[in-house]
């Protein structure tokens, strides 16, 4: 943490939250992306503070959501896995600010379930995607229920959305707005500004051609390797003949990383759109922004796409804030941050009280550049999916510290591929972040970690007693 002083505002900010849909933070400039420039995003973390060590409680879409909305872990909140819609009549941030006093809308991807109790709640205007959405003249569903499609890309026109909703709003309250994007979600359909990026080839991760030797089975059966797994038709390009098994695995991984990162400029560039509008109508010193993603995601790390893992990278999401009457430009926040934190983080902002079942803390302290001292040193981490017919990921639980990461995988009828879903007993995972951070070999029955495993395993029950979690039997 950069530590500092900095006047601490009595006024009540704006906040404005925006999110992207599987943007991993290895794919921002500011977080030293080697693969892409961010700079409007870059800006939000220059002109704030950048969070090294934010992460998900469970990397997926709509678990992660549920958790941002309610500031509670997903077997409070009820969403575990994509097949469990969210009941929004239950206590979470946009209804708080509401109360407070707050506008609030949300605009694009909502991903949590539509009709009745499902449908946005505590929010006095929204206008969002079904279920993923698409890229290209987009379905949206007003408030009122009803369904129109706009010509255009949906990255645009949630930007469009958003800033015509800001400029209609009361000049006299504080908002609340949430800018949700689908881009850079699968199956990463560019816009044709940006069809002609990254002519040559990008750089290839250098776990790309990862065996999983040393990790659990649960690595070796998921299904989400970029040369296995990864359908043409998510690329929409025909396989070019004559290439070896490697040189395939290479021509998917640079067709599937450019467009996601097509993808990611349009979102760049809508970013800067929604600052500069700040900027024009005097906002920008009253104003919170955020820029996160719902999780982090594999750009090939280990050879994968999508996420799920409680591995880094798409465990870590990216988080930028800026607050100019508070956040001091251009600092780096480092202690250890989850998605359960942001509901309580907003509300104290707000000067709003936080509701008795949210589960996180606010981050308001470290945002202002002070030492916690109580601060906590160790996240807890649970993927609830068993098998979804597609990607194969082991159901999970596990804590990270700053320096080590203990995962238990308890497989729920999940084997290796071509093996007539034989079923495998139960793993752990144990990864001395320090010395092996791109997580490639397990320490777990390695003798010299029996006390960070037993320390370890202990704070896991420590911190399932206090969530009030249970472990799986």
């Amino acid at each position: 943490m950069v530590a500092g002083t900095h006047h601490v505002s009595d006024r009540r900010p704006n906040i404005l939250f925006i999110m992207a849909d599987d943007h991993a933070a290895h794919a921002v400039s500011a977080y030293g992306s080697r693969i892409n420039e961010t700079p409007h995003i870059d800006r939000i973390a220059n002109e704030g503070m950048r969070l090294d060590n934010c992460f998900c409680t469970n990397s997926l879409c709509a678990p992660s959501r549920a958790t941002i909305l309610t500031g509670t872990y997903n077997h409070v909140n009820g969403v575990q896995t994509l097949s469990t819609e969210f009941d929004a009549r239950q206590p979470a941030l946009p209804g708080l600010l509401q109360e407070a006093g707050y506008q609030t809308a949300i605009v694009g991807k909502w991903h949590l379930g539509h009709g009745g109790v499902h449908d946005p709640r505590g929010f006095d205007h929204w206008t969002v995607l079904p279920d993923q959405g698409r890229y290209h003249n987009p379905v949206f569903i007003d408030m009122d229920g009803t369904q129109r499609v706009i010509p255009g890309y949906a990255t645009d026109i949630i930007t469009d959305l958003s800033i015509e909703w800001l400029s209609r709003r009361q000049a006299d309250r504080p908002f609340f707005l949430m800018v949700h994007h689908k881009a850079p979600h699968r199956n990463w359909e560019p816009d044709a500004k940006h069809l002609d990026m990254y002519p040559g080839d990008l750089p290839v991760p250098d776990t790309f051609f990862d065996d999983y030797t040393g990790r659990s089975t649960a690595a070796r059966a998921a299904k989400t390797r970029v040369a296995d797994d990864l359908r043409l038709d998510d690329l929409k390009r025909l396989l070019p003949p004559g290439l070896t098994q490697d040189e395939q695995a290479l021509w998917k991984y640079q067709t599937y990383i450019k467009d996601y990162l097509r993808c990611v400029a349009s979102v760049d560039d809508n970013v800067g759109r929604l600052l500069d509008h700040l900027d024009e109508q005097g906002l920008a010193e009253d104003t919170i922004v955020v820029y996160t993603s719902d999780q982090g995601f594999f750009l090939g790390d280990h050879g994968w796409y999508d996420k799920r893992f409680m591995y880094e990278e798409s465990l870590r999401m990216p988080f930028v804030i800026r607050y100019p009457r508070e956040i001091p430009a251009g600092s780096v926040g480092e202690a250890l941050a989850t998605n359960v934190d942001f509901a309580q983080t907003f509300l104290d902002f707000a000067g709003a009280e936080a509701h008795p079942r949210m589960q996180g803390r606010s981050l308001r302290p470290l945002l202002r550049g002070e030492r916690v001292a109580d601060w906590r040193t160790s996240v807890y981490y649970r993927y609830w999916e068993h098998d979804d017919g597609i990607h194969h990921v082991w159901a999970h639980y596990g804590v990270r510290t700053e320096r080590h990461k203990l995962v238990y995988y308890y497989a729920d009828g999940l084997g290796l591929p071509g093996t007539s879903n034989q079923v495998f007993a139960p793993e752990w995972e144990l990864f001395d972040l320090e010395s092996d951070p791109w997580e490639l070999r397990s320490v777990h029955d390695d003798p010299a970690y029996t006390d960070v495993r037993r320390e370890l395993a202990a704070e896991l029950a420590r911190i399932q007693a206090e969530i009030g979690d249970k472990p799986h039997a």
